[in-house]
């Protein structure tokens, strides 16, 4: 059991680190900024400090700053939610306490508006041309949701785009906020090395990605393709293409759909 020394001890050396992560993983002047108003600051920057997203970030290539909307809350305890009208289950989300927030980060002061996205499991999918397009823009503002929801008023009246991540219910819309942010970063120019990557990636199409092998050419006495192994680059072309096809066919019939509606040719 640990003595209340060693307790301030702990509280002091987490206190450190949360600077030391904020110096290393904020900038200022990024030309892509993002905004997450949550009741959970401390989730983020969270996973998108490590990797592509990291790096990028400590670059200045984008920046990322977490508002806490109980800063905004009401009375000694900071309340940010309300009983439902209509009675029913759970609390709500305060509409006059979201505006708040939503305008302390707003872009009234400058020319470049970012949309204002709420993540619910009720909202339109997330797709990667709609990645694409976040990413193509200045920024985005995030607003994660808690409890029951949010009240519809104040999602009205700042003209938010909902948007799900999945067909599933999450404790909150942060985890969401993760995801979508680690989309779009990806996307940014100076991200990921090679551009190509993300053109055959899953969803740039409307084909799912083809599979991938690496070396040994023999594993566990499974070969790789001897299609991918010939030099023949016509033939390894058509045949991720194939496998790409019948991937999606099988897995995602909505997105074969579509790839056969386009009209796409085969390379």
């Amino acid at each position: 059991m640990s003595t209340l020394r060693e307790d301030a001890r702990l509280r002091e050396h987490d206190a450190v680190m949360g600077e030391h992560d904020e110096i290393k993983c904020a900038h200022d002047g990024a030309s892509w900024r993002a905004d997450v108003l949550t009741i959970f600051p401390a989730m983020f920057p969270g996973p998108l400090c490590e990797s592509l997203a990291g790096k990028a970030l400590a670059a200045g290539i984008w920046s990322l700053k977490a508002t806490d909307i109980r800063d905004f809350g009401l009375g000694r305890h900071r309340s940010v939610d309300d009983t439902p009208f209509g009675g029913g289950a759970g609390m709500v989300m305060r509409p006059d306490v979201l505006d708040a927030a939503i305008a302390s980060v707003a872009d009234a002061h400058d020319g470049a508006k970012r949309p204002l996205v709420v993540l619910t499991p009720r909202g339109v999918p997330l797709t990667q041309k709609r990645v694409a397009a976040l990413a193509a823009g200045p920024g985005v503002i995030l607003l994660c949701g808690r409890f029951e929801g949010i009240d519809q008023r104040v999602i009205e009246a700042r003209s938010a785009e909902e948007i799900s991540i999945g067909d599933y219910v999450l404790s909150g819309g942060e985890i969401a906020a993760l995801a979508l942010l680690d989309a779009a970063v990806r996307l940014l120019p100076g991200v990921m090395g090679a551009a190509a990557s993300a053109e055959e990636e899953s969803f740039a199409t409307a084909l799912l990605e083809y599979p991938h092998y690496t070396r040994p050419a023999v594993w566990a006495g499974r070969a790789v393709p001897e299609t991918l192994t010939s030099g023949n680059h016509q033939a390894i072309a058509a045949w991720r293409h194939a496998q790409a096809a019948d991937i999606t066919k099988n897995r995602r019939p909505d997105l074969y759909n579509q790839y056969v509606a386009s009209g796409a040719q085969a390379p």
